[in-house]
């Protein structure tokens, strides 16, 4: 019944009755349907209260909506203050409220947020509690990936995703909570057991995402107010500002000695069945453990998913073994080690990331540096003369190669690059064919090289002329090692 779903919701009955039946809910009107309850919301680009006349005529006999409205007497109309908060709400009902049968963990932050997310998750079932994931890289569920289009899904499908969770024997649901989705209410009404905040520097300002630095500071702390305990990096200089007045109770993480969770003799590790990172958790524990992803950032994404993780009373041992064997798809991903040679593969596709990949790399003294790269067609100019100029000055050698070159000539896009890096004099050369590039870099290797193959990480398509075409980096890698080591020896 209606009555059932409007658990929670303030709201006020302009005409109809509320003892109706109802079995579905949409706010997209090509989905109206007889039995569906049909959610208006006004917004920036579109009103769906203009859409009310098709709904009707399809069927749908109850509105939700933020304003005064024409309907026959015999449709039920319900004014709500917020569309989207309410949407959030009656999915959470239509979907039998699936969160509130998983342990919840939401981690907000500017980074690391999906990095943090996939070390809870891999911790989580290591110690045997099957984890459903929700990110950046889209929604995973035991082997069923789901691609999505935004960081947080629209609240409908993420109870959609909760129910099936739950449905595949799911325990635990660890996702990535954006500033727009707690700005634009697909979280509304959910309660995380355990919410994680990584950093904050000013991102996503501007049109259509937030005014200025204060607004997206705001939006990262409500997720807060909706959870029954936070683990919050105390290094983080607004680290005050997040903790503030907030409902629930806290425990920190960093290299801050006043952290319940700190890590300490951090180092940086490069041998040739390991490359990652050696640290020790102190404060409440002391815990040696090591982590197979390289960049001294990630303790910090290691010491969140730790603190969180033993919050939940995961055992030490599964704790060691998650982050020693965490494996995130084209994030810093180490898809092949040896005596001769290590490779790299990571989604970094624009200056700031380059720049900081490339500097991690350099920690751990390669005898080269290679870097193979390209940049994406049809997108500022800006992006590509930068990214040049970068692998010029950090990388030992480089080789430019496509990209997704979407409507614009490969050629063109490798031309701006070395327009950029011949003013660095950096040592390159020009593979317009990546897969060519990528086996270039393999089997040209030298004793001691660190390659990193930059720019699609973990995408599975190299979009040309409006095409996709399957290609993924981490595949033409095996491919090549994997001919090398088939490939008849010649020794005597």
């Amino acid at each position: 019944m209606l009555k059932d779903w409007l658990e929670g919701i303030t709201y006020t009955l302009l005409q109809g009755s509320i003892d109706v039946e109802a079995d579905e809910v949409v706010y997209d009107s090509r989905k109206a349907r007889p039995g569906a309850v049909f959610v208006c919301m006004a917004g920036t680009h579109v009103d769906s209260h203009e859409f009310i006349p098709q709904v009707l005529q399809a069927g749908v006999r109850v509105l939700v909506v933020e304003k005064e409205v024409k309907a026959p007497s015999s449709v039920t109309v319900i004014r709500v203050e917020n569309g989207r908060e309410a949407l959030a709400l009656l999915s959470a009902a239509r979907f039998g409220y699936p969160a509130r049968k998983l342990l919840m963990i939401g981690i907000t932050g500017t980074k690391g947020k999906t990095t943090t997310a996939h070390m809870v998750r891999q911790i989580l079932e290591v110690s045997g509690r099957k984890t459903g994931i929700i990110g950046t890289n889209g929604v995973d569920i035991g082997h069923k990936h789901f691609p999505t289009v935004n960081t947080t899904p629209e609240s409908y499908s993420l109870h959609q995703y909760f129910a099936e969770m739950v449905e595949d024997g799911c325990e635990c649901c660890v996702m990535e909570v954006s500033s727009q989705a707690l700005k634009m209410h697909r979280v509304a009404g959910i309660v995380f057991d355990f919410a994680v905040f990584t950093n904050i520097s000013p991102d996503h300002i501007g049109p259509d995402e937030h005014e200025n630095f204060e607004e997206y500071l705001y939006y990262k702390k409500r997720l807060f107010f909706q959870s029954r305990k936070a683990l919050i990096n105390v290094d983080d200089q607004h680290k005050e500002e997040i903790a503030e007045n907030i409902p629930c109770t806290w425990e920190g993480f960093g290299l801050n000695r006043e952290a319940r969770y700190q890590a300490e003799h951090i180092h940086c590790i490069s041998d040739e069945d390991f490359v990652g990172l050696e640290f020790t958790i102190r404060g409440t524990y002391e815990i040696p453990v090591r982590v197979n992803i390289p960049g001294r950032f990630n303790v910090y994404n290691a010491l969140a998913a730790a603190a969180v993780c033993l919050e939940a009373g995961v055992p030490k041992e599964a704790l060691c073994h998650g982050l020693e064997h965490m494996k995130l798809d084209g994030r810093m991903e180490i898809v092949y080690t040896s005596s001769k040679c290590c490779v790299i593969v990571d989604y970094a596709h624009n200056a700031v990331s380059m720049e900081s990949l490339l500097l991690t790399l350099r920690e751990y003294e390669p005898k080269r540096l290679v870097c193979v790269f390209g940049c994406g067609g049809n997108r500022s100019k800006d992006r590509r003369y930068s990214m040049g100029e970068i692998a010029g000055k950090l990388a030992d050698f480089s080789i430019i190669t496509a990209d997704n070159s979407r409507f614009e000539r490969v050629e063109d896009i490798i031309a701006d690059i070395r327009g950029s890096m011949e003013k660095t004099g950096g040592n390159f050369i020009e593979i317009p064919d990546r897969r060519e590039a990528i086996e270039y870099s393999i089997t040209h290797a030298q004793p001691g090289d660190m390659i990193a193959i930059i720019g699609k990480g973990h995408e599975d398509y190299q979009e040309i002329e409006g095409v996709r075409y399957p290609f993924l980096d981490r595949a033409v890698v095996q491919e090549v090692v994997g001919a090398q080591e088939d490939a008849p020896s010649h020794e005597q």
